[in-house]
């Protein structure tokens, strides 16, 4: 099967095509597993290495910088070169950097390691929905949309339990080094089982001067509000603000941009990557702040600290996929509105998480609640970003898509804890962190709250 004609031809309930959705899903979740399993590790990391809360938010944060500067341009690499090709270039180099991760003796190597695998990371993300985009037919992407989003959600939020249970078991490098068979079972499957498909109207060349403005961009203001209050702060949001004017102008003047701006000119694909911001920064931070709040003030171990958050996990294998096939049948706007600000009511309920816990009234019931609207948001959400464009930019939409949620992620935890003024060496002192930890949650649920608001505003059921 060739790249045009095996483009839009498999059905879902064929081996091809649960192929397709099991390569995806393994890739992706690998991201998604890094990006939440570290979370568990940090407590232990910090204590290993000896990092302070600067170095432990770039162990964090260096991953989501590389990995939402580089993703357009992984997803015009597949759409030029192809997908399937692509995507397990990045499988490949995701678990060499993985495996650096996992030898690291120091926080700087480890901060290294983490940029190189969120580069691979770039590679393989916006394939993995592309590739699901570009070979099913109209009528089953939602639903293969939604598989992907339930079974890969897992990998998101069983992050913190597998997370703790190495940290307490093993060591906290096996976090790392776990994804090395993952990827290999990833890259039989994909280049086995899976159709090549690509854009054959895409640049011939690529805007690599795009992606290093991006860069510079994330780079200097995830710096800056990490570093607040340091010397170069100020030169580190000068140089953001340069590389953002520099991105706008070569994207307009650029004949072959990596993010063409007039996709942008559709008000739904907007909307929906502004509200991707907000929840996914929210997202990002209740993760971050919770399972840290559950070790350092409420005397969690590691692994209970990663079983605390099953009720995720248990949401979104149930429910994500009926989260998108209820978007087909009623329009996005309903779930893409109410997933958020449930959300919010249950990061409210996480308020009573603290010396004092109690898993069966102070965590279980909020955590459900988040789920639920997670559950409820994530598919639809996807399935609106990726039919507000034609077909042939699937991997610019995907890669716009999946940049907009790893930057909110990436500078909610960078501008979070100095907002709250957690600093220094307090992420491990109780007192500290349990203060800086209800001001973080307040935050995330009027971020989460906005993101409903701002879908109820301007997300348009198809047809109306």
């Amino acid at each position: 099967m060739d790249a045009v004609s095996g483009s839009s031809e498999v059905r879902l309930g064929t081996l091809t095509g649960r192929a397709v959705v099991a390569a995806a899903v393994l890739g992706s979740g690998m991201t998604m597993l890094d990006g939440t399993v570290v979370n568990v590790a940090l407590h232990t990391i910090g204590e290993d290495l000896d990092a302070s809360l600067a170095q432990l938010q770039w162990i964090t944060n260096g991953y989501l910088l590389s990995l939402a500067s580089l993703i357009l341009l992984g997803g015009s690499l597949g759409d030029r070169y192809g997908r399937r090709r692509v995507f397990v270039i990045g499988t490949v180099w995701f678990a060499l950097a993985s495996l650096l991760c996992g030898l690291a003796p120091n926080p700087t190597v480890l901060i290294a390691a983490r940029i190189l695998q969120g580069a691979g990371a770039a590679l393989l993300t916006p394939g993995s929905l592309a590739m699901i985009q570009g070979a099913f037919v109209r009528e089953d992407r939602a639903k293969a949309i939604g598989a992907w989003v339930g079974l890969g959600g897992i990998a998101s939020a069983v992050g913190p339990f597998l997370g703790g249970f190495l940290v307490e078991y093993a060591d906290w490098r096996w976090i790392f080094l776990i994804n090395l068979p993952l990827a290999a079972v990833t890259v039989v499957v994909a280049v086995r089982f899976v159709p090549e498909t690509l854009d054959p109207n895409a640049p011939r060349r690529l805007d690599f001067t795009g992606a290093l403005l991006a860069t510079l961009f994330l780079g200097g203001l995830t710096y800056a509000l990490i570093e607040w209050g340091g010397a170069a702060a100020p030169w580190a949001i000068g140089v953001a603000l340069l590389a953002a004017v520099g991105y706008v102008v070569d994207e307009r003047r650029s004949d072959h941009p990596m993010l063409p701006l007039g996709i942008f000119a559709d008000r739904t694909f907007s909307a929906a990557n502004a509200m991707t911001l907000l929840v996914y920064a929210a997202l990002g931070a209740v993760l971050f702040f919770l399972v840290l709040q559950l070790q350092t003030v409420s005397g969690y171990g590691a692994l209970q600290a990663g079983m605390a958050t099953l009720p995720i996990t248990v949401c979104m294998l149930l429910l994500a996929s009926k989260g998108g096939e209820l978007g087909s049948r009623i329009g996005p706007r309903i779930p893409m509105t109410v997933g958020p600000i449930v959300m919010a009511g249950g990061s409210l309920l996480l308020l009573g998480v603290d010396e004092d816990v109690s898993y069966w009234t102070d965590v279980l019931p909020g955590l459900t609640i988040f789920g639920l609207g997670l559950a409820l948001m994530v598919a639809p959400l996807t399935a609106t970003v990726l039919a507000a464009v034609p077909d042939e930019h699937a991997g610019i939409a995907s890669g716009v898509n999946n940049a907009v949620a790893r930057a909110g992620s990436l500078l909610a935890v960078a501008a979070l804890p100095v907002a709250v003024g957690l600093t220094g060496e307090q992420y491990a002192d109780p007192v500290a962190f349990d203060a800086a930890y209800g001001s973080a949650v307040v935050i995330c649920a009027v971020l989460l709250a906005l993101g409903g608001l701002l879908s109820w505003v301007t997300i348009r059921n198809p047809g109306v």
